[in-house]
């Protein structure tokens, strides 16, 4: 019983990090709500998550710190992103319904770097501090340079997707409990390791083109 109240322990350093990811998830969803604000809230996820991997801060101080100090070009990026997405859906609609499968066809063919550039977006503003323009381009970047790493996380969110559409309520439910929150730590590890390519360990070596530096 003693080991088991010992703060160091790994099973209560294991539900001490659950509990940490299910407050953050609540965290992003109350910050969702105006709908304007899920640019902003989702950097501060995945900021706050990347934290958390290296045990830095606590929740819900970097969750605001990252949510305040990036609402401005978070919310610019998922403007960009809310416009072209419902542009994409509205053609793949349109083309199915005419019939057009070539443009159907080239519809997906755009569909997949926008796809794997959103994977992208919000962590790079979480991280290095840009212009919008350069994290846009950054992250249409990125994914191909680290196919590896977005090609596990685009698995992940299918297969969260996948069992979400073909299970019971309860699958729903823990998702939108938990989902977001873990999906979030989950992409940290990868955003982690992708991301220290590019963060100079000495003052010669370069930063992500980046005009300012990084996001600590």
């Amino acid at each position: 019983m003693r080991g088991f109240l010992d703060f160091s322990n790994g099973v209560f350093r294991g539900i001490m990090t659950i509990g940490k990811i299910w407050w953050l998830n609540i965290l992003w969803l109350v910050c969702c709500l105006p709908i304007v604000t899920i640019g902003a809230s989702t950097t501060a996820l995945i900021y706050a998550c990347m934290k958390l991997h290296r045990d830095e801060g606590y929740p819900t101080g970097n969750f605001f710190h990252s949510f305040k100090d990036n609402f401005g070009q978070a919310t610019a990026l998922w403007g960009v992103y809310g416009v072209i997405g419902a542009l994409l859906a509205w053609a793949l609609v349109f083309w199915n319904q005419t019939g057009n499968q070539t443009a159907w066809a080239v519809t997906w063919m755009l569909v997949i770097p926008y796809l794997a550039s959103f994977l992208y977006v919000f962590a790079i503003q979480a991280k290095f501090v840009n212009r919008v323009v350069d994290t846009l381009h950054f992250s249409v970047l990125l994914p191909f340079r680290h196919l590896k790493e977005t090609i596990l996380m685009v698995v992940a969110m299918g297969a969260v997707i996948y069992f979400n559409v073909t299970t019971n309520v309860a699958v729903n439910v823990a998702t939108l409990v938990f989902g977001a929150g873990f999906l979030a730590y989950i992409f940290s590890v990868y955003y982690i390791n992708v991301f220290d390519h590019y963060i100079p360990r000495e003052p010669e070596e370069e930063e992500l083109k980046t005009e300012t530096g990084d996001r600590e």
